[in-house]
This record gives C-alpha cells, sequence and structure tokens, in this order.
C-alpha cells in the first residue's frame, strides 16, 4: 500500500482493537474479494483445471505471531511491507500438469501483477511440502485514491493439500512437538505422494491421448 496514507504515522505499534488496524484489514478483505472474484470466474471457465478455490485473512493473534518470529517491530510499515500473506488464497488443481496452467492464466490477469513466484514443486521445502506461491498485487480504490495491495495465493494438487493440511494440523494445533520420528515419517509419505501425483497425471495423459486417437 504505497500510494495513500492509512495511519497518520506507519511506525505507531499496532494495536489490533485499533480503528486503523481494523481498517487495514478490510482494505486487505476488499484486494481479497477481487481476486477471489477472477478466480471464480477462471475456475467457471476451466472447471477441469480447479477443484476449489479458498480465501482468508490472517487472524490478528497469526500476523503478530508471524511478525515476532521474523523478529520485525511490532509497527504498521512492517506489517504492511514484510508481512505478504495476510490476505491469502488456495487453489486446489487436480493434477500437477494443472498448476502450470492456472499460473500462466493468472499472470495474464490485467488486474493482478506477479511480485514473487516460489516454486515448492520441483524443490519441495525440507518438510516435504509441495506447492507453488505467488505473490502477487491488485489496485483498489480507497477515499477516491488507488492503493495496491499484497495478496498471496498457494497452488496445490489434491494431493498436495490432503498433505499439507494434515501435516499442518498435526504440528500447529496439537501442544506436544512432533517427535524425530514423526517428522520423518511426514517426510517420506509427502515423497509418496508426490509419487501418486505424477502416476495419476501420466494415466490422465495416457487416457486423453487414447481419448483423441479414437475419436479421430
Amino acid at each position: 500500500m504505497n500510494e495513500v496514507k492509512i495511519v497518520n504515522k506507519e511506525n505507531l505499534l499496532i494495536d489490533v482493537e485499533e480503528k486503523s488496524f481494523l481498517l487495514i484489514m478490510d482494505i486487505y478483505q476488499s484486494a481479497l474479494m477481487q481476486i477471489y472474484k477472477n478466480l471464480i470466474c477462471l475456475q467457471e471457465e476451466k472447471p477441469e483445471l480447479i477443484y476449489h478455490v479458498t480465501k482468508r485473512i490472517k487472524t490478528p493473534e497469526s500476523i503478530i505471531k508471524k511478525m515476532k518470529k521474523k523478529n520485525y517491530e511490532l509497527n504498521y510499515i512492517n506489517l504492511i511491507e514484510n508481512i505478504e500473506d495476510i490476505a491469502g488464497i488456495r487453489i486446489v488443481c487436480p493434477v500437477k500438469e494443472d498448476i502450470k496452467t492456472v499460473v500462466r492464466h493468472i499472470r495474464r490477469m490485467n488486474s493482478i501483477n506477479v511480485l514473487k513466484e516460489k516454486d515448492y514443486i520441483s524443490k519441495p521445502k525440507k518438510s516435504g511440502y509441495s506447492a507453488y506461491h505467488l505473490i502477487v498485487e491488485t489496485p483498489i480504490n480507497f477515499e477516491n485514491k488507488q492503493l495496491v495491495v499484497k495478496v498471496e495465493i498457494q497452488i496445490r494438487t489434491m494431493a498436495m493439500d490432503f498433505w499439507a493440511t494434515n501435516e499442518h494440523d498435526i504440528r500447529y494445533k496439537t501442544k506436544e512437538k512432533v517427535s524425530v520420528i514423526d517428522s520423518k515419517r511426514l517426510s517420506l509419505y509427502a515423497k509418496i505422494i508426490n509419487q501418486l501425483d505424477d502416476g495419476i497425471m501420466r494415466i490422465r495423459r495416457r487416457q486423453k491421448l487414447r481419448t483423441m486417437i479414437s475419436s479421430s
């Protein structure tokens, strides 16, 4: 958000109950909905590419926790400039090759500017996590001026989403730390799921080819 001041002093410490914080969250919500609607339109046009699309705004508690973890001073300028996943969208596709196609469609959208791309499919995280991440920005109107707001888009296959959702719940929604053995098991299962993803994709390709040949 670099074209209009939301708070009088960007270095002001964050108060999640304050009007300025709530206003900023509303702005992120507007940007989120704008991109979400575009992606729903894409899903309706290309239902074979996208299984479902979900959206969320990070909770105030999660925002503050992330800022502390990254050792950012808890002020508004750090919030806006450095926390890029306040508004988040998740796209789930049937197979890996659909992800590349969806990314190409997003790059071509007039209202979206892609700032960063992270390919955790070619190079999964150490934990085993796989997905394709985009940090994008979109312009919205605010007090008769234009703001450019960041939104994170995560794109996964159905298999990746199954693993990632369960891994997140296991690691972050239980009180006890995950054991070393179970961490290794999770990483192993991620590799197995990746193999399943690739296997299903190859079968789909062969079936499409057979269909094309039989109908020609």
